[in-house]
């Protein structure tokens, strides 16, 4: 499996829908699965998970995992490990760019809350380990831009463990202009 892809403008209008993107979310985190088992997962019917399917396909964003299943049970797994936006193109204000923008934001603030929701029943060790953090720092875009390649590369470098004790532990990477800042062009 590659490590990322950094879809273009066509990828990121397929990826718009939330039921598309949450569903390579889960071909990301849990693993393979079949249109069935999606469909119940996400309270969809299959007809409509198998067209999200051929549409996240076609854009590249899964695969079919010819190791398991037959011709009547086709399983699915994710092609990349990330989804990484460039936001530098001609098209980043583009309907279509904001609209996958737009998802990603509300996939993050559900999985965010049901974080918060959970955090009083967690071990103590988890509940110290992650943060809701924020810094505010006045930057200029180049030293922006290299904040953020230096944090991308300190996640992509950290290793997966396989230690009993370990768990999936979800790193969202939020850095933008301040709102409200927006300067002429």
């Amino acid at each position: 499996m590659a490590s990322s892809i950094t879809p273009d403008v066509a990828g990121l209008r397929a990826l718009s829908h939330p039921v598309r993107l949450r569903m390579l979310g889960i071909l990301r985190t849990e693993g393979p699965a079949t249109a069935t088992t999606l469909a119940q997962r996400l309270d969809l019917n299959t007809g409509a998970t198998s067209y999200h399917l051929r549409q996240l396909a076609q854009h590249g964003f899964i695969e079919e995992d010819t190791e398991r299943g037959n011709a009547r049970d086709r399983w699915w797994r994710a092609a990349h490990e990330s989804t990484r936006t460039d936001l530098r193109g001609d098209d980043v204000g583009g309907e279509d760019v904001e609209a996958y923008l737009a998802t990603v934001a509300q996939l993050y603030a559900d999985r965010l809350r049901a974080a918060v929701a959970e955090l009083p029943f967690l071990p103590t060790e988890w509940r110290s380990a992650g943060t809701l953090s924020d810094w505010e720092l006045r930057l200029t875009p180049s030293q922006a831009h290299a904040l953020v390649q230096e944090l991308a590369r300190i996640v992509e470098q950290t290793p997966s463990s396989d230690d009993e004790d370990a768990a999936p532990f979800s790193v969202n990477i939020n850095a933008f202009l301040r709102p409200g800042q927006q300067r002429d062009a």
